[in-house]
């Protein structure tokens, strides 16, 4: 087995799978990393894989993002199926699944600012991250005052602490407790945690992909699946991509991009041979076709499954 393989426990029959980037700017080599190896798990199994576009934060969106990010995903050889769908698109799905909530009693509104948040959970005795239910249960004057003041609430689920476990095929079993999350801004905006969860289960989404920094969301994004009984997915989390110096990959380091290695002279095949290598599809050096890099993937899951 190739050194540096990351290892993942045997797939799932079927791994209908994406890579949803956000319009924000180019890709950096972590997110094509990313996006490879949920192309090599979709096709390894048969399965579709498909492209969305998470554009609801309107305040970091860059006009363009999408176009280059889908340029550089053909650029190294990676195809989808199915047109490529877009958030801003979808807003009644998750209106729908907000009224949901609100109808099983499961949402309360929230007029926090962040840094009130932060200077309750440095309390003693407080969780680092953890919301303080401040609004959690304010009685009927109290919630009279609060609305009349003009700010507009954010809308929070009531998840009592509740501890889900869930299975990720690089990490094993997890288990997390899940804090009374944010699942419509002050803005308006749907949050994040709510549209990833009704889209994937809409798109039939079997396996989710992505960098470990977001495994920390997934007992919340389980119970989310679970309060509106939709089916839960399989998870890979992988190892995020740094640089010599350790620190994540930034969008912001233009060298860490397809276009800045291209401008070192380095093609993008070459780039693509060179993100399987750092997970042991192949050897330094080495160029493999996409199809070559699919079946290396499969004879390699086949081992480390025996």
């Amino acid at each position: 087995m190739p050194e540096g393989l990351i290892q993942l426990a045997p797939p799932p029959d079927r791994s209908n799978g994406r890579f949803a980037p956000s319009p924000t700017g180019p890709l950096h080599l972590g997110n094509l990393r990313t996006a490879l190896i949920a192309w090599c798990c979709a096709r390894s199994t048969g399965s579709e894989f498909l492209i969305r576009i998470e554009d609801l934060d309107n305040e970091r969106r860059r006009p363009g993002s999408a176009e280059q990010q889908l340029g550089d995903l053909d650029a190294i050889g990676l195809e989808w199926d199915r047109p490529v769908s877009v958030q801003s698109e979808r807003e009644g799905l998750y209106g729908a699944a907000l009224e949901q909530l609100r109808s099983d009693g499961l949402l309360y509104e929230c007029w926090c600012t962040r840094a009130e948040i932060r200077e309750a959970s440095s309390a003693p005795h407080g969780a680092p991250t953890a919301y303080p239910g401040s609004c959690r249960d304010l009685s009927a004057a109290e919630l009279a005052v609060k609305r009349d003041s003009g700010r507009r609430p954010a809308l929070r689920v009531r998840a009592d602490s509740a501890e889900l476990s869930f299975f990720d095929r690089v990490h094993g079993q997890m288990t997390g407790t899940v804090d009374d999350f944010v699942v419509a801004r002050q803005d308006g905006a749907f949050a994040y945690q709510l549209a990833v969860v009704v889209d994937d289960a809409a798109q039939s989404i079997d396996e989710v992909v992505r960098g470990d920094d977001l495994l920390e969301s997934t007992a919340a994004q389980c119970w989310l699946q679970d309060q509106l009984g939709l089916p839960r997915p399989s998870y890979v989390h992988l190892p995020l991509v740094r640089d010599a110096d350790g620190q994540r990959m930034s969008k912001r380091d233009s060298s860490a991009t397809l276009a800045g290695q291209t401008a070192l002279g380095h093609s993008p095949q070459q780039v693509r041979s060179a993100l399987a290598c750092s997970v042991g599809l192949c050897e330094p050096g080495e160029e493999l076709e996409a199809d070559q890099l699919v079946s290396r993937f499969s004879s390699i899951l086949v081992e480390s499954a025996e």
